[in-house]
């Protein structure tokens, strides 16, 4: 019986790799700590200078160009920002941590930077989650009840983003990209060209809930 048990051990470890991600149902720090700190090499999304992971259960809205609108299977919309530019030129993280939000730490794990930034709005009780790494920037607006959830997938995404240098100076170099080089505001906490809440504001003017039905793309696991 001790055999089959070690045997068993085994095949687990070769399944599942040699270490086991455990985390916390409450401790937003310590699952960023334990996720953001691990290599990893998962993509199922490829776009043109840059490929990452999405978790299952999150699934596309709709992409443009380098800003694309997820939503998860609690119904949460993430706004993805993807700042390739910043990237190209290794713009430095300027982040200050904001001491009246209800969250806010500069991060640095593997070479990678980056900030999370979450502003209570009491009388909604919904929380504002901005999180940038790696130079992509992902925005909510949840609830209390799906914010460990919530940040817990950002990790999954930010982490694995892996740009690809060859066809980023191939795009940058062309004048492909539409940029200026003096506009580099990712690291400030309201530094997306559009945000997650003029998205929202310009959903309401809008017949979003033909264009979620029109524009929704499952991804295949």
């Amino acid at each position: 019986m001790k055999k089959k048990i070690i045997l068993l051990s085994i095949v687990l470890l070769l399944f599942t790799g040699c270490d086991i991600t455990r985390l916390d149902t409450t401790n937003i720090s310590k699952n960023i700590k334990t996720l953001l700190s691990q290599k990893t090499k998962l993509y199922n999304v490829q776009y043109d200078g840059y490929k990452y992971y999405l978790p299952k259960g999150i699934s596309f809205i709709n992409k443009d160009d380098y800003n694309a609108l997820l939503r998860d299977q609690f119904g949460n919309v993430y706004y993805v920002y993807v700042d390739v530019i910043s990237y190209y030129h290794k713009i430095e993280n300027t982040y200050k941590v904001n001491k009246d939000s209800h969250y806010s730490q500069k991060i640095d794990y593997l070479n990678k930077t980056g900030f999370l930034q979450i502003d209570e709005y009491a009388k909604k009780n919904k929380y504002f989650v901005q999180f940038v790494f790696n130079y992509v920037k992902i925005e909510a607006y949840v609830s209390k009840d799906n914010l460990t959830d919530v940040i817990t997938n950002m990790c999954y995404i930010l982490r694995s983003f892996k740009y690809n240098d060859s066809v980023l100076e191939s795009l940058i170099g062309e004048d492909v990209l539409d940029y200026k080089e003096e506009d580099f505001t990712l690291f400030k906490s309201d530094s997306s060209k559009e945000t997650y809440m003029d998205v929202v504001k310009r959903s309401e003017n809008e017949d979003y809930s033909k264009f979620l039905e029109d524009e929704k793309i499952d991804l295949d696991y």
